[in-house]
């Protein structure tokens, strides 16, 4: 038992347990499933394809946080992305060419990254503090993003574009499909490689694993590549949901979601050490508090607040001190001093 709450992963699985089981109690058609010409349907499906998104942003704010930084700017580098990939296809006379939402979707996701290593250069190279460096993108982005769309919400008509987001494959939503292709590359070249023994390094400390040989400007660097690359990813996902690219709504406040996940999932903003299933479990987690706060009709006014008490409730049960209580017995008490025997040593 002792082993078992002092787990990292403890927590977070068992508010996400409960969250399914008050929506189950609530609403018992939550847990099922049906399937429609080849495609799932249903609460979880619904719940797995929205977190996509913040899935892939993160994952990205895992590897920063884990060598002690920060990516405030994921949010508007989502809105750069789907605003680069619309304006392309807007500006094709066949918006509906294979090839051409091909064209968008690199060049959106390549702008993502040449954001990304933008960030990682103010970071590793000119060591900037991670939240000023990414902050200055952050408000930037957004204007960048207004420029591209000439300030206007840029709408298209692409099924091929409409698919990233809401196309199915093997009766599986694509953007599962996506999702799951991240988790999986991002777990292999951190938990199959060096290179996350590395990670770790760096976050724990920086100047011992410069004397030591590791090449810890790079592997900053990298993330912040990585970072910016898999949120141009899920800047994809959502301006394919809603056809849109909306330089203002893109993204916002998505980046203070991915902070949550990953400290949910166990995670230090210390740095150091990281966990790929503790974020996967923590956006999860908030993706199906989203669900049960719309489904139990809290008003929009009122939601934030309620999400913030049912998250400061895990992170509390997170605490070292507050798991010591569920770990550790009453300590005996101390055997009081005898005067009378001191006294008597005295003497």
């Amino acid at each position: 038992m002792k082993k078992l709450f002092t787990h990292r992963l403890v927590w977070p699985v068992l508010a996400l347990v409960a969250l399914i089981a008050v929506n189950t109690v609530s609403r018992p058609s939550f847990l099922s499933v049906t399937v429609q010409n080849g495609q799932l349907y249903g609460s979880l499906i619904d719940i797995l394809r929205n977190s996509a998104p913040l899935m892939l942003v993160a994952l990205g704010m895992t590897l920063v946080i884990a060598t002690r930084g920060i990516d405030l700017s994921v949010g508007a580098i989502m809105a750069v992305s789907g605003a680069v990939a619309l304006t392309i296809i807007e500006a094709s006379p066949e918006p509906g060419n294979l090839g051409i939402v091909a064209i968008a979707i690199a060049a959106g996701v390549g702008t993502s990254l040449v954001l990304g290593a933008w960030n990682g250069f103010l970071v590793a190279v000119l060591g900037i503090q991670p939240i000023i460096a990414t902050l200055v993108l952050m408000l930037a982005g957004r204007g960048v993003a207004l420029l591209i769309t000439r300030g206007f919400i840029t709408t298209i008509n692409s099924e091929p574009y409409q698919f990233m987001a809401q196309g199915y494959v093997f009766g599986l939503p694509f953007a599962l499909c996506v999702s799951v292709a991240a988790i999986v590359v991002v777990a292999v070249a951190q938990r199959r490689t060096a290179l996350g023994m590395l990670t770790e390094a760096v976050g724990i400390n920086p100047e011992a694993s410069r004397l030591a040989g590791v090449r810890s400007r790079g592997i900053i660097w990298g993330t912040y590549i990585a970072s910016g690359t898999l949120a141009g990813i899920a800047g994809i996902l959502y301006s394919s949901n809603i056809m849109a690219a909306d330089a203002n709504a893109a993204g916002m406040y998505i980046e203070l979601d991915a902070i949550l996940a990953v400290v949910l999932g166990g995670t230090s903003l210390a740095g150091g050490k990281f966990s790929i299933a503790g974020t996967v479990i923590g956006v999860f987690t908030i993706q199906t508090l989203k669900t049960t706060i719309t489904f139990l009709g809290v008003p929009p006014a009122v939601s934030p607040v309620f999400m913030a008490g049912a998250v400061l409730v895990v992170v509390l049960l997170q605490s070292r001190r507050v798991r010591g209580w569920f770990t550790s017995g009453a300590r005996p008490a101390a055997r009081p001093v005898s005067t009378r025997s001191d006294a008597k040593v005295l003497s």
